[in-house]
């Protein structure tokens, strides 16, 4: 039984944007996205000179384009940290995923974009990697080979798990259940548990 989140939460609420999509991005981590829809695109914009920040969440129903859909109540919030606009009407973007968020209530403006009320989870605290779950950091560590992140925190079981379950093929159901967890050493034993049955 995963451990959800609970009893985590930065005092008050505020208003976010959401980006519902078919992938989750994790704290810590960079996801490219390619922005046309006409919603987004002022969401971007916005975005940009405000220096504000959105939700990343996956889909529950619906699908990423035309009405909105229906996201998972936990999700990412990210920041833009790379840009550009190749022609009128696409933004090529990269984010970075700043922390989890609840969304308690959500509904479209007038425009189809997601506006929810969020309660910031605390971040988890950091812990060693313990030594029967070595087996991730080695995997990690391969994976990321030379597109290794500047900064790397493989001794981190927080940081490990994350990165571990982005590029992992999981379903969007799994990754889901990883993002909501809050206990980063039961996270690792779950991935610990898929890589020792498809890594040979």
């Amino acid at each position: 039984m995963l451990k959800k989140l609970g009893g985590l939460f930065a005092s008050g609420t505020r208003e976010l944007p959401l980006f519902p999509l078919s992938s989750i991005v994790f704290p810590g981590g960079h996801m490219p996205l390619k922005v046309f829809e006409q919603r987004y695109l002022d969401l971007i914009k916005t975005c940009l000179a405000k220096e504000s920040t959105f939700g990343i969440c996956g889909i529950r129903e619906g699908s990423e384009v035309g009405e909105p859909a229906v996201p998972y109540e936990v999700g990412t919030e990210v920041r833009i940290v790379e840009w550009d606009m190749p022609q009128t009407g696409i933004f090529h973007i990269v984010v970075e995923g700043v922390g989890r968020y609840v969304a308690r209530n959500w509904q479209a403006n007038s425009q189809g974009l997601l506006m929810a009320q969020i309660e910031t989870v605390s971040n988890e605290a950091e812990c060693p990697v313990p030594d029967e779950l070595r087996l991730c950091v080695q995997v990690l560590k391969h994976a990321m080979g030379k597109a290794a992140q500047t900064e790397t925190h493989y001794a981190n079981a927080v940081w490990v798990g994350y990165r571990l379950a982005e590029i992992l093929p999981f379903g969007l159901k799994v990754k889901q259940d990883l993002l909501e967890m809050n206990d980063s050493i039961m996270r690792l034993r779950i991935i610990d548990q898929f890589l020792r049955k498809t890594v040979r």
